[in-house]
């Protein structure tokens, strides 16, 4: 098939040499050649996304102009709402669930002519780094079908590196967008927390979640994000901000020293040769150190839970999705549900967030977490005086093999460990893909401080340009 971006889609589409029909169309028949293998694809919306490239031809037709996401296909996480859609969460307890409204950032998508496709598969309630702990099936990296895509978004991931859609919209609450986009050799964008409404976007711990990008670049990425962006009424953390801009790159960077420690040798290499491409490219890339970034994986770890516990709270089996026929009383009602449909992985979280906010641990855990987020905050600020960007990894290797870490659920979460502190922090960061150890990629990771989505993106699309990643075809 072709491999179309916005810009090169957006030119077909005006100049007439594929209708936007027939470039949905043409996704949509991806889905049926390669999902099979991948099981990326929860739900496909085929009827509603042809109804609205119509709409689309028909304006192209009598001659009006289209904005430059107008008729382009996409695919999103199963945390957003689609009015009269079935929205999951990748849950049994949600396996029913329809929605009655569209959430505000696939509206204003829709708004500004993008199409869903499809639904997408992700870990459930996006608790997970590899998509295995889905309800629906694990779905496979595009690039080796044995690997994990990553999570929780690796559905997302795994649609945008197997060309079913253009582009993917994803949650990342401590690196969910940005570590499957690592592991599948795309683009992956977390902005600023409030930069986008997560109005009619499933809950996973709402001081912490983000509406993230991935896509096959980074001005594709900045399309979307800047279609997304703004104040809702409907979600209160949103912010005031920028328009998000194409502006020249300052090309200074520091290379987070805590990052770099500890990595195998070899992937240490394939780091430390981007800091020295981009050098030779004019960059200034100095060490930096957050001295208290190494506390960011049990601070988040207990305070993503404690969310977590407060947020599923509403799934019981009597406001809404489904109730188990066991139950007798109110009592076994909810304990029943939650034990039935909620799976092990969401089970441990919720367990783990309400033991921390007890009565007899709250000041031992989450109390000492929150004042261990404030020391991650100053860490970054004092780094961001002297840089414009941070740089390092994303994840400490490649995608692992589907299987490998499901026995230790400690051993996964450690997986999380160079992502996490953007999100306690709430500045934006993005992962491109750079050459691996082996056939699979690996992800650089940029991050800026609050509100620098502009600078942010510069950078990147600076990176991306000196490095010239050349990732093998994604063969299905």
């Amino acid at each position: 098939m072709s491999h179309y971006d916005i810009a090169s889609a957006h030119d077909a589409l005006v100049d007439r040499s594929i209708s936007c029909v027939e470039l949905v169309q043409l996704y949509l028949d991806r889905i049926g050649e390669v999902d099979g293998k991948v099981h990326a694809v929860l739900t496909r919306l085929d009827e509603r996304a042809l109804e609205q490239a119509g709409a689309v031809d028909a304006k192209l037709a009598s001659g009006e102009e289209i904005g430059l996401l107008e008729g382009i296909p996409f695919t999103a996480k199963d945390m957003f709402l689609i009015t009269d859609t079935r929205t999951t969460a990748a849950s049994q307890i949600l396996k029913d669930f329809v929605a009655p409204y569209t959430s505000t950032a696939i509206a204003k998508l829709e708004a500004a002519g993008a199409i869903c496709i499809a639904k997408v598969n992700q870990d459930e309630y996006a608790h997970g780094s590899s998509t295995e702990h889905s309800s629906f099936g694990v779905t496979h990296n595009p690039r080796d079908l044995n690997a994990v895509p990553g999570g929780s978004s690796g559905g997302s991931a795994a649609a945008v590196a197997a060309g079913i859609g253009i582009f993917s919209v994803g949650t990342d609450t401590g690196g969910s967008v940005r570590q499957p986009a690592a592991y599948c050799g795309v683009v992956g964008l977390k902005p600023t927390y409030g930069l986008i409404s997560r109005y009619g976007v499933v809950s996973m711990a709402s001081s912490l979640d983000v509406v993230g990008v991935l896509a096959q670049n980074v001005a594709d990425a900045r399309t979307v994000a800047a279609a997304m962006a703004g104040q809702d009424e409907h979600d209160a953390t949103t912010i005031a901000s920028e328009p998000i801009k194409t502006i020249e790159s300052t090309k200074k960077a520091g290379y987070i020293r805590e990052y770099m420690q500890g990595l195998d040798p070899a992937v240490a290499s394939r780091y430390e040769a981007a800091y020295e491409t981009l050098r030779s490219d004019g960059w200034v890339v100095e060490e930096v150190s957050l001295p208290n970034i190494n506390q960011a994986l049990p601070c988040y770890y207990i305070l993503t839970p404690s969310e977590i516990s407060s947020n599923l709270e509403r799934y019981d089996g009597v406001r809404y999705g489904s109730q188990t026929e066991a139950a007798h009383d109110l009592t076994s009602t909810y304990s029943s549900t939650r034990g039935e449909f909620f799976g092990g992985e969401v089970q441990r979280r919720i367990l783990a967030g309400t033991y921390a906010l007890s009565a007899g641990y709250y000041d031992a855990y989450y109390k000492k977490a929150m004042q261990v987020r404030t020391l991650i905050i100053q860490d970054f600020a004092a780094a961001f005086a002297d840089y414009d960007v941070l740089v390092g990894p994303t994840a400490p290797s490649e995608a692992f093999q589907i299987g490998a870490h499901t026995d230790d659920p400690a051993e996964m979460y450690l997986l999380d460990i160079m992502t996490v502190s953007a999100n306690l922090a709430g500045v934006p960061a993005i992962s491109i893909p750079i050459a691996g150890t082996s056939d699979l990629p690996l992800g650089l990771q940029f991050l800026a401080p609050q509100q620098h989505e502009s600078a942010l993106l510069a950078a990147a699309e600076s990176a991306e340009k000196a490095l010239h990643t050349q990732l093998a075809e994604v063969s299905l």
